[in-house]
């Protein structure tokens, strides 16, 4: 009672209610990916904690296929490291099926569940319950310079082909100092180049796998697509390609480095920011390039939050992820950020809305290439999988990535297409045999 004797009652209430407070705070640990989106969304923790002072953050922010190893380690063991995860459209109903994810079916009333777009919607939910939370989504397309363009007297079509990529790049290809005719991913990984290079097989014709499960590696349609991929990486691309994921070349062309990218939708608000590209005033956009086939040639994800079972800070990480993909944090970002740099791809609203649609000319490009992609007619031929960029089984995390170290081989030249494919064939043939797939 020392305490009240030297303290007028106000402040004695006031530190008592501190104490409380301090007592009653909840940290929870957000692992989430070094993309622009997510940064943006760290460097809101002031406002979230302010608007929420039960509650602090703390992050851990990683290269993506470090992420994925590191929060596929903790799930699978029951870590309990991370209380909200970054996780993607091919993780979420795999994991949500073990039961290694909250499932999302005691949102707020006010988070308007039926303003997210149908599409990415159910690709976050199992058996009709979301399952994580999106907080952008994206399809992929053509960025293109148009000073270049112009300058060489090319006219961009409605509908590029890789044949007509493949004569620009040549073109353009050192037509200023520092300029590759093309930018692709081509650091190894499931989500890095095997994100691009499958859309590419698909487009080519080719699939993962037949309606048997028989894998399809070494096929025509895969030798003719990858040859193609190596060569014009090899000829018109950047120095040191086979180290350039979404983040590097992202750097690459907002420099205007790159005469051409086919990569993410997501980088459209990047790019066109004047503040943070050199190339906001030139840049085109186009269809992603078909070949064989229009079918599969873009790819539809989304980077999208959930809670682990694992976390002992349910309820808190609930008041996170709620907060981080709500049409209020959309208008946040936009008022705070600008408009080209809110989370794209995820609410109706924000189509909806002219602050977004005047300031970003893609909007309504981006919105049309994801409800066009089709996780489930995503190849020329049937397959027996959901996904367009991806195959929607546990085991093509591993797959993918042997198959992206492979092709990696090939494009740095340590070994021709032809071995690459045979070898990632028969690696896949055995995981697929191991699991049951195949007699």
């Amino acid at each position: 009672m020392r305490l009240a004797r030297h303290l007028p009652v106000t402040t004695l209430a006031a530190a008592i209610a501190m104490s409380g407070h301090a007592q009653a705070q909840t940290e929870i640990t957000v692992a989430t990916v070094n993309n622009n989106d997510m940064v943006i969304m760290q460097s809101l923790t002031e406002a979230f904690e302010e608007a929420h002072p039960d509650i602090t953050l703390d992050w851990v922010v990683l290269e993506e296929n470090v992420l994925r190893q590191r929060m596929t380690t903790d799930i699978a063991t029951d870590g309990g490291q991370f209380d909200v995860m970054t996780i993607g459209t091919y993780e979420v109903p795999i994991w949500a099926e073990r039961g290694w994810l909250s499932p999302l079916d005691n949102l707020p009333d006010d988070y308007n569940e039926d303003d997210l777009l149908t599409s990415v919607r159910d690709g976050l939910s199992l058996d009709g319950t979301l399952h994580a939370l999106p907080f952008y989504a994206e399809s992929s397309m053509m960025y293109y310079r148009q000073d270049l363009f112009e300058k060489a007297g090319i006219e961009m079509s409605d509908q590029p082909t890789w044949e007509e990529v493949r004569e620009w790049a040549g073109e353009l290809h050192g037509s200023e100092e520092g300029v590759a005719g093309i930018c692709l991913r081509g650091k190894p990984g499931w989500g890095e180049n095997m994100a691009f290079v499958s859309t590419l097989v698909n487009t080519y014709g080719g699939r993962w796998f037949d309606e048997e499960w028989n894998p399809e590696l070494n096929s025509e349609a895969w030798v003719n697509a990858i040859q193609f991929y190596v060569d014009l990486l090899n000829d018109y691309g950047p120095p040191g390609a086979s180290s350039n994921g979404f983040n590097e070349n992202l750097a690459l062309f907002s420099r205007g480095n790159c005469a051409m990218w086919v990569d993410a939708t997501s980088a459209a608000g990047k790019l066109y920011d004047g503040n943070e590209s050199d190339v906001a005033d030139s840049l085109g956009f186009a269809p992603a390039p078909v070949a064989e086939t229009p079918k599969g040639s873009h790819w539809l994800w989304s980077w999208a939050l959930a809670i682990p079972a694992s976390s002992e800070n349910q309820e808190a990480a609930l008041e996170f992820i709620t907060w981080a993909t709500s049409q209020e944090y959309i208008e946040l970002v936009g008022e705070t950020e600008g408009w080209t740099s809110v989370p794209p791809g995820t609410r109706e609203s924000t189509y909806a809305n002219e602050q977004y649609t005047e300031a970003a000319p893609f909007a309504d490009f981006v919105l049309k290439a994801i409800q066009d992609a089709d996780p489930t007619d995503s190849t020329l031929e049937p397959n027996p999988y959901v996904g367009v960029q991806f195959v929607g089984i546990p085991e093509f995390q591993s797959i993918g990535t042997q198959v992206g170290q492979t092709i990696a081989a090939a494009l740095t030249g340590d070994t021709t297409v032809e071995q690459a494919l045979d070898s990632a064939q028969r690696a896949t043939e055995r995981t697929m045999q191991r699991a049951g797939y195949l007699d």
